[in-house]
């Protein structure tokens, strides 16, 4: 078995990805549902019924960031299929059959969905893995779909007014460009997140949808369930990454009422289609986890296979990718992040750690110097509260940053850190072999099998039990039924 993606616009954070790869969409179902795929042309234009263009305008100026800020376009052929029908079915029970919207996948492992005024509506391929039948991924996109027909994300855009705090603050800490920053775009977005009215508004809209679509209305409420659960069991290692639960808050109180609702319009015995065999074949082979084009993390080191560089971070600092940055922690207080900026080639690196993009920086103490032959500049930079050390280095044309944050200087605190950034490095063969890619793999119960035998065939990942229970809906001591086929987390 083989995961099935396609050649994608994939780089960590700001590594220049190409806003002009971003095709027109493939068009799977009629002329009004669009799935974005990756190719030479730009995205077309595409309105709702209902909006106005403005709308547009506003969709089409966000897609490409809200692209490039969450890992780029993941291509799944069967996925793609599958999302675009559900979308098709959803908008006919709607009534906008002749409605256009966009529908991307992103190459992200992060569990979300959200909508963009002008007919844009994202799903990531981690919430692809999370669901297990067709209502449920159905449920999330009728919720979507919901927002846009109740105007709640052109709504939402205007409050995005307030993003000029966010840039203050961003500008304050770098002092460069805030439009270029996916740390930045991706704040915008969640500070502009949907009500908690507009939530449930969305919530009772999207049940509706999905139930006269045929879809079983009950799959909401067992799906924000499900990621309610995944969202506990991924609180240590993607604090403050919450994703859909993040601005789709699944309460107990709110779950109860998604099955009410559904009850009160539907009636309290299941129904709908579920379709779960179909979901489970269209998701087969799907990448799970961080994309390694993306960049994987080993331990204490974090390696770029499409970018050919790889790092090492002391022992002591915790490495956490995310679409804008790799991010170390330390349990004593310290942080280095890393990242990258688009700098001119006739800008040497001195010149660009002293362009002010850095706070505070200490002009004085900038130096240039090779590491493993690479061109670098280095320097200390201090506010009120934090003490910085800053380098750049240049690779293939590219600039890359760390930035290394303490209250106070010490001498552990700069062999750290030298350590780190002459770690610096081109990739060789040993290190991408040490690069392990994991998928959505399906197994088919036996009769004497238990959870706990097919949870045995997972890859080996931390707390791979458990996340075997939350993939498949399953709880210990429930039984599996022989015949049936369940998720696990594989090899390719």
């Amino acid at each position: 078995m083989t995961a099935r993606s396609g050649k994608k616009l994939l780089r960590i954070g700001l590594l220049g990805i190409s806003l002009l790869a971003l095709s027109a969409c493939t068009s799977l179902v009629g002329t009004g549902v669009n799935v974005a795929r990756t190719g030479d042309n730009p995205a077309p234009t595409v309105i709702p019924e209902g909006t106005d263009p403005d709308d547009a305008v506003l969709g089409l100026r966000e897609h490409p960031r809200i692209v490039a800020a969450y890992g780029g376009v993941y291509e799944d052929r069967p996925a793609e299929i599958m999302v675009a029908r559900i979308v098709g079915r959803l908008l006919a029970a709607a009534n906008q059959p002749n409605a256009k919207f966009q529908v991307t996948i992103l190459d992200t492992s992060e569990v979300n969905a959200f909508a963009l005024p002008g007919g844009y509506i994202y799903v990531t391929r981690g919430i692809l893995a999370l669901a297990s039948d067709t209502s449920e991924l159905a449920a999330v996109l009728a919720h979507e779909i919901a927002h846009v027909t109740l105007r709640h994300a052109r709504a939402r855009t205007d409050r995005t007014r307030q993003t000029q705090i966010v840039d203050r603050v961003i500008t304050g800490i770098f002092g460069g460009d805030t439009s270029t920053d996916a740390t930045a775009n991706r704040t915008r977005e969640q500070l502009a997140a949907f009500s908690q009215n507009q939530e449930l508004d969305a919530d009772k809209e999207g049940i509706k949808f999905a139930g006269k679509a045929g879809f079983d209305p009950q799959a909401a409420a067992r799906f924000l369930g499900v990621m309610s659960r995944f969202a506990a069991f991924s609180a240590g290692a993607a604090a403050g990454n919450e994703g859909f639960l993040s601005s789709h808050p699944s309460t107990p109180a709110r779950i109860e009422t998604a099955l009410s609702t559904a009850r009160s319009m539907f009636g309290s015995a299941q129904a709908g289609e579920s379709d779960r065999e179909a979901y489970l074949s269209a998701i087969s082979g799907l990448s799970f986890g961080d994309s390694p084009a993306q960049g994987s993390v080993v331990g204490q080191r974090f390696i770029h296979p499409a970018n050919k560089f790889t790092f090492t971070v002391p022992q002591g600092y915790s490495l956490q990718t995310s679409q804008s940055a790799v991010v170390g922690v330390a349990g004593d207080g310290e942080a280095v992040r890393f990242d990258s900026a688009q700098v001119q080639p006739n800008m040497s690196l001195t010149d660009y750690l002293k362009s002010g993009w850095i706070a505070g920086l200490k002009a004085e103490t900038v130096t240039a110097a090779q590491y493993n032959g690479l061109e670098m500049a280095s320097g200390l930079a201090q506010t009120d509260q934090w003490f910085f050390r800053v380098a750049v280095m240049r690779l293939d044309g590219e600039v890359y940053r760390f930035i290394f944050a303490a209250k106070s200087d010490s001498a552990r605190f700069q062999q750290g850190a030298d350590a780190t950034i002459q770690s610096f490095r081109r990739t060789t063969q040993a290190d991408l072999s040490q690069i392990r890619q994991l998928a959505i793999r399906l197994v088919t119960a036996r009769a004497g099998d238990s959870a706990d035998r097919l949870a045995a065939q997972m890859a080996d990942i931390s707390g791979a039990r458990d996340l075997f229970y939350i993939l498949n809906n399953l709880y210990p001591g429930d039984p599996v039924v022989p015949g049936q086929r369940y998720k696990i987390v594989g090899r390719p």
